[in-house]
């Protein structure tokens, strides 16, 4: 029979046994490569075997147990996924995670690994019997055709067709024995088979089917060498598109919504509850550590929530919600009114915090609920085996969040507890002491805490670009007792702003739609470039030198020193 490299069929690629901890398997099917690994939650991936940057096999790569590293440029995969998760030369949000792998489905069953070419061929089990207790032969590979396999072993007594390459042996009814031809290539097969066997005559079944297997192999391979060589399989390549491999600013949709569940909502902290958001079926997007979602409330807000899964874990997202007295309604809409079981849309996650990981050491420093972005980056880098601090200041123990999973992180959390505002100074400074190239720091909490530590850093020598930050909320107090004219360089319009009304008030005003979210100058999301003008930065998300350049702005509550400022919108 021909063999087709989109053959709907399911086959053994693999023994279970072939996935040890953190390791990587070399799979094959119908002229394709598989790298096949298990993450450390159970999941098995089956992935086109080469990294869409260069091309090197990631069967060659590292099994970090929640991503696959490619070992030539350190590119990562996701766990499920298999969508980008860094970039070392380019660690922004948007282009990484636009990459995706090309996946394979995979069953595990009976001590075997299955694998379709075709996306949408239904598994079935053809060997369900629960009273059977099956034990993976060892495989056999054989330099020949697998028909010819195939029909080798169909000749063998009591042997029976259950599959296009799969027979059942029937020689003793009370241990059948299942045989599988794996069709590696058009001219290369592997023989696997499954008998069911008690542990005490394991060894002894093993030792006779290898026997048996090598001996057939043999009487294969010779009458192979007899016969012209078929044409090897083919199978195409999707070429990574220009966009992406030229690493563009890639927008990632605002208006893209995911309908998620409420599956569990519990109290991690005084006052502190986690949120665990569940897709409606598959698995959530890949994200990268620090990033965040939109959470569309029934009181028509939109909120911000940090994501604090490590990665690789798409089945939810579990976001942390802080009680607050002084809530605007959308913390206590979530807490109060959201119960489990309740729909609501999600935007897909965005992060204006990533995290490098070409770091000699990092060093995060969290109060309150800033941790939730942190405790990703904690994950990711204890995932990795790469070196780092995480330093939580908390008014109590019982006010740390997520207390179980920073336990598991061992001598690198270091919780600091009720010290005052001069003792936290001393703690930042004795911790930040002695910056060498390389390093980075990363801080999310209360206004205070990040004025302090970016305070602290600037006077030890840490360099802005080694200094990250994500606040929460903007506590300046905005003057917006100016008035100026805007123009919309891409729009055709020219506005004014008068005093009391914000730029993004403005255009909205005037039939003009851009994003937006905390509307605080906070988060990002209204980031917009200056192409002429001196804007009046209000805001807490540029740094110092991004303010000095004065070539974007937020619309949401900076305005302008100059009488005129010219957008690109």
């Amino acid at each position: 029979m021909t063999l087709n490299i989109d053959d709907p069929d399911w086959y053994p690629i693999a023994s279970s046994t072939d996935l040890p901890f953190r390791h990587v398997f070399h799979g094959q099917l119908l002229g394709r490569e598989f790298a096949v690994w298990r993450a450390d939650d159970g999941n098995v991936n089956v992935w086109e075997n080469r990294c869409l940057h260069r091309g090197v096999r990631l069967s060659i790569g590292i099994n970090e147990g929640a991503e696959l590293k490619c070992q030539y440029h350190g590119w990562r995969y996701a766990n499920r996924s298999a969508g980008c998760t860094y970039i070392p030369a380019h660690p922004a949000d948007a282009p990484a995670r636009r990459i995706t792998n090309r996946t394979y489905p995979c069953r595990e069953a009976h001590g075997l690994i299955w694998a379709s070419n075709n996306q949408t061929a239904p598994f079935v089990d053809i060997l369900a019997a629960p009273t059977h207790s099956w034990l993976a032969l060892r495989p056999m590979p054989v330099n020949a055709e697998p028909d010819a396999v195939m029909a080798a072993l169909l000749a063998w007594p009591n042997a029976g067709a259950v599959s296009q390459y799969g027979l059942t042996v029937t020689t003793d009814p009370a241990r059948p024995v299942h045989v599988f031809v794996q069709p590696v290539d058009a001219a290369r097969s592997v023989i696997r088979g499954l008998v069911d066997a008690p542990k005490a005559e394991a060894a002894a079944l093993l030792s006779q089917f290898n026997s048996r297997f090598s001996a057939e192999r043999d009487q294969l391979e010779r009458a192979a060498a007899r016969r012209p060589a078929p044409p090897a399989l083919e199978p195409g390549f999707e070429k990574v598109s220009a966009e992406l491999s030229t690493m563009p600013e890639i927008a990632i949709g605002r208006g893209v919504t995911i309908n998620v569940r409420i599956a569990r909502k519990w109290l991690v902290a005084e006052d502190v509850t986690g949120v665990e958001l569940a897709p409606l079926s598959g698995h959530l997007p890949t994200f990268q550590p620090g990033a965040h979602i939109d959470l569309h409330l029934p009181n028509g807000m939109v909120r911000q929530y940090s994501v604090t899964n490590g990665p690789g874990e798409l089945l939810s997202y579990i976001i942390g919600v802080k009680r607050e007295p002084a809530s605007r309604g959308g913390s206590l809409c979530l807490l109060d009114i959201v119960r489990e079981g309740d729909l609501l849309a999600m935007s897909e996650p965005r992060n204006n915090f990533p995290l490098r990981r070409d770091s000699t050491k990092t060093i995060l420093i969290a109060a309150g609920i800033g941790i939730t972005p942190l405790l990703s980056m904690a994950t990711a880098l204890a995932k990795s085996d790469l070196p780092f601090q995480l330093h939580y200041f908390s008014r109590s123990e019982k006010h740390l969040a997520f207390a179980d999973q920073l336990a598991k992180f061992g001598v690198s959390f270091m919780p600091h507890l009720g010290l005052s505002r001069d003792a936290i100074a001393r703690t930042i400074a004795t911790t930040l002491d002695g910056y060498e190239f390389s390093q980075h720091v990363y801080v999310c909490g209360p206004a205070g805490l990040l004025e302090l530590v970016r305070s602290i850093a600037a006077g030890f020598g840490w360099p802005e670009e080694a200094v990250h930050f994500e606040y929460f909320k903007n506590d300046r107090v905005i003057d917006d007792s100016s008035s100026f004219e805007i123009v919309l360089s891409r729009s055709a319009l020219t506005l004014q702003v008068p005093a009391g009304k914000t730029i993004l008030q403005t255009m909205r005003d005037n039939g003009v739609q851009v994003p937006s979210s905390c509307e605080q100058g906070a988060c990002g999301t209204c980031l917009t470039s200056v192409i002429e003008g001196v804007p009046d930065h209000q805001d807490v998300y540029l740094n110092e030198t991004e303010r000095a350049g004065n070539s974007c702005m937020m619309t949401c509550v900076s305005r302008a020193k100059s009488a005129r400022l010219v957008l690109d919108i």
